[in-house]
């Protein structure tokens, strides 16, 4: 099925009158922008996680507080944008944003946030004394770690949108009452020094692109590029058959001992789409609730991940969806819920909506991938008192599709981290990978089989306590396959003490102990020539294990 092209903006006529030639090469410098900013904020940033893994996402929004450009980071992190900006501009009167204000907010609530690790800046672009766009970016701060996560209160310092910068000038006291929340304030204000820089370099790039153009140009093109993305999405969607395509699954998500049953209606209705979850369980004591924008950013990459990836990033798409979720359900929670693991719920609903369009157009969906965000969160203290936080979500398989297998051992739909390389992690940290591969057999067969998941042997070098994906999903589940592929294999975690596993979810550990992290496969594509599963061979290296460990870990 043919879908437009990035290439056909420069054909397309241009109801403001602009040209579109200028119009195509203003987006193109928003795109570099944000690009820009983000490189900025990684090699400026202190933290592994930042820096090594690349967990942050930068952006550029118009006066108004519509997404002009996101850059192609994180998608989850679209939802700690969303409500940023519209958000300071309630709480501040326009005669009081100034150049040199820096904003600074976390809150799922409050904030603008979809969980509290993830810390936004935003700082307003002034040209010839108006308020013509802002600059954000948002990064994952591996703090507030050892928490727990019946509500959000337990979950780390909530931050409403306020000033962290007036006119130019740090606000000591708020940078004060922020550091004293952390547990490694040293490395926070070094990532937040970071974030500062990014959008401080958007903000010098913006200025430049109104002196070259003008204001009008460039606030047109910005306007004309909205209407765009409108275009394209409502094109792609009228290449699709109306009608009413639903898809119903059971979420296993973390120690909640129930299945919980969600179901969604996607509507195709000429040039727009309705998503329904008109049957969604209520919000959970658990961190796998959603906050309403955390699931505006995992429909809006759904739908234009199947309908026209080029579609340019902005605000102009959501005009053309419509999603219906009850408030105070597991997917649009209301406050206290808790939030940490809400990208894992996120990840299940892309699969959701993925299954709905696989009936209508199964050429241009996935299988189902691992659903699931595995985390490794690892926390101690040195001898000489310094607090060490070691953090890292950990890829799995992606769903097969038609014409190719899935990927193997990769971040899919919402997050884009990177894997942390074992240099970097056995540098910094009191730990010891001794195995990192790919897991035979978890990728499920088929014509195009599913990629295969991750296996992460950690060894404690030091006394520490450990908490895995606050319990992850596809533990009890399989992802599914497509058109008569098989399923994925499901994920766990064990520790091992001595000459056997003791717990699923550890706790405190000790020195030489062995944490295991088995990431979930994904469902492969198309009927398998032969439907059995794939060999389990692996060699166990000479003195790494005894022999009970050994048996315990492969069986």
């Amino acid at each position: 099925m043919n879908t437009p092209s990035q290439s056909s903006r420069r054909d397309a006529a241009s109801p403001g009158g602009l040209n579109p030639i200028t119009v195509e090469v203003i987006g193109s410098a928003f795109e570099s922008i944000v690009e820009e900013m983000g490189e900025a904020l990684v090699r400026a940033s202190y933290s592994t996680n930042i820096k090594e893994r690349r967990d942050c996402s930068t952006a550029l929004f118009d006066a108004r507080g519509n997404t002009l450009c996101q850059a192609s980071h994180i998608p989850m992190h679209l939802g700690s944008f969303l409500a940023f900006i519209p958000l300071i501009m309630a709480r501040y009167a326009s005669q009081d944003i100034h150049p040199g204000d820096v904003f600074i907010g976390n809150d799922a609530y409050e904030g603008g946030g979809t969980h509290l690790n993830d810390i936004v800046l935003a700082e307003p672009v002034f040209f010839e004394g108006e308020l013509v766009a802002w600059t954000i970016n948002t990064a994952h701060h591996s703090d507030f770690a050892d928490r727990g996560h019946a509500h959000i209160f337990q979950e780390g310092l909530r931050i409403p949108p306020v000033k962290f910068h007036s006119q130019g000038q740090l606000q000591e006291d708020m940078q004060s009452l922020i550091l004293l929340n952390c547990q490694i304030p040293d490395e926070r204000l070094a990532d937040l020094r970071a974030q500062m820089a990014a959008n401080r370099l958007g903000v010098m790039r913006v200025k430049s692109l109104f002196e070259k153009y003008g204001r009008d140009t460039v606030i047109g093109a910005g306007d004309e590029l909205q209407d765009y993305a409108e275009r394209m999405l409502r094109a792609g969607l009228q290449q699709i058959p109306d009608g009413t395509y639903k898809f119903s699954e059971d979420f296993d998500l973390g120690d909640y001992p129930d299945m919980l049953p969600v179901s969604v209606a996607v509507t195709i209705a000429g040039d727009e789409v309705e998503i329904d979850f008109y049957d969604c369980p209520p919000q959970v004591r658990g961190p796998f609730n959603m906050v309403y924008t955390a699931l505006l950013a995992s429909v809006y990459f759904a739908i234009k991940a199947v309908i026209d990836p080029t579609i340019p990033p902005n605000a102009g798409i959501a005009r053309a969806i419509r999603i219906k979720a009850a408030e105070g359900t597991l997917i649009n929670c209301s406050s206290p819920a808790a939030v940490f693991g809400r990208a894992t719920t996120g990840q299940r609903v892309v699969d959701l909506i993925l299954g709905a369009f696989a009936a209508v157009i199964p050429e241009r969906v996935t299988a189902a991938s691992n659903g699931n965000m595995d985390g490794a969160s690892f926390m101690g203290q040195r001898a000489n008192g310094t607090v060490w936080i070691y953090g890292e979500t950990i890829g799995g398989g992606n769903g097969g599709r038609a014409g190719k297998d899935g990927l193997d051992g990769a971040h899919a739909h919402l997050t884009n981290t990177s894997n942390l390389p074992i240099e970097a992690l056995e540098t910094e940290y009191p730990l010891t990978i001794v195995r990192y591969e790919l897991v035979d057999g978890s990728g499920g067969g088929g014509a195009f089989r599913g990629g295969m998941g991750i296996r992460r042997l950690y060894r404690t070098e030091m006394p520490c306590r450990v908490s895995i994906g606050t319990g992850g999903s596809r533990l009890r589940t399989q992802p599914w396959g497509l058109l008569g592929g098989l399923p994925g294999g499901s994920g766990y975690t064990r520790l091992f003490v001595g000459a056997g596993p003791e717990t699923q979810h550890p706790g405190a550990v000790s020195r030489g102990d062995l944490i295991e992290v088995v990431t979930p496969g994904a469902g492969g594509y198309g009927p398998p020539a032969e439907r059995s599963r794939d060999k389990v061979s692996k060699d166990i290296r000479d003195g790494v294990f005894s022999p009970e460990q050994s048996a315990q870990i492969y069986g």
